[in-house]
């Protein structure tokens, strides 16, 4: 089977940088699959799960904001932050997500409520992810 190359770009490194069968991507319009020979296109990612398939073993990671392109069996993914399961505390994890609730809750007048959901979504992930 023919393979497309992808690499994952946070700020501070290259995290990804490998070759697989296929890949499913969490965009901001849902998830989509690409395999070889895929068209072209550039798309916002959202936090999600990033599956990467590679001779019937499947590896999965939490990713966080971003976007990616694919062109010519190339796939480049730049994100805020990419996270294999075994990098994941779920105590930390659901901590956050509580407090992320609580302010969600909240009627106080200060609070973000946007940066309150982003952090929701990141620990609904992580912990979705170390449930696996």
């Amino acid at each position: 089977m023919d393979n497309i190359h992808i690499t994952v770009i946070q700020p501070t490194q290259i995290r990804i940088d490998k070759e697989y069968d296929h890949i499913i991507v969490p965009g901001v319009d849902g998830d989509f699959g690409i395999s070889f020979d895929h068209t072209p296109f550039i798309t916002k990612i959202r936090t999600g799960v990033l599956q990467l398939f590679q001779n019937e073993i499947n590896e999965e990671y939490a990713i966080h904001d971003g976007f990616v392109t694919v062109e010519n069996n190339v796939v480049k993914i730049v994100c805020d932050t990419i996270e294999r399961k075994d990098e994941i505390d779920s105590a930390r994890a659901k901590a956050s997500k509580e407090r992320a609730e609580n302010r969600l809750k909240s009627s106080e007048d200060n609070v973000n409520f946007r940066r309150a959901e982003a952090s929701l979504k990141k620990a609904l992930v992580r912990l979705e992810l170390n449930s696996k």
